[in-house]
């Protein structure tokens, strides 16, 4: 096993997450202009704006995650996405979960880091939104034997 192993989304998997981008950014544009032509003009812009600023946190969010990666290391893993760098050793970790969340339109897999004290912290570049995702299994394998192998010692 190497020293260093880069989790993170592979080209095919960016190309996905960045299409629901697309879809969610018209989904927005749609929603804006309906408030536009539907309101009266003293809400309209109440409508838009509010529109606007609900986007903006929703697209801030997805290239964080679409953009996230986490690097494991013998001492522990560096998380490390668009705006916050974190480190965890495994010593800190209790346990390495497959979580999953259900929408209304599809099933979302991701890697869950629990620790000894503190909140579980989300692993950046492990999720899926396809059932059965080998690439995901072998993420999450590695992320445990990377766990495993420094319990051992």
């Amino acid at each position: 096993m190497p020293s260093q192993t880069w989790i993170r989304l592979d080209a095919a998997e960016r190309r996905s997450y960045w299409w629901r981008t697309v879809f969610v950014t018209l989904t927005f544009i749609g929603m804006a202009v309906a408030a536009g032509l539907t309101t009266s003009a003293a809400e309209r812009w109440w409508w838009i704006g509010g529109t606007a600023g609900f986007y903006s946190l929703a697209l801030l969010s997805m290239v964080d995650q679409g953009t996230g990666a986490t690097l494991l290391t013998p001492e522990g893993m560096e998380f490390h996405t668009r705006f916050r760098r974190r480190s965890v050793p495994w010593s800190e970790v209790v346990e390495i979960e497959k979580r999953h969340r259900t929408g209304r339109s599809s099933t979302w897999s991701y890697v869950r880091v629990v620790r000894v004290r503190g909140r579980a912290l989300t692993a950046p570049g492990a999720f899926t939104a396809r059932r059965y995702d080998h690439k995901f299994e072998s993420k999450l394998a590695t992320i445990r034997a990377y766990e495993a192998r420094a319990v051992d010692n």
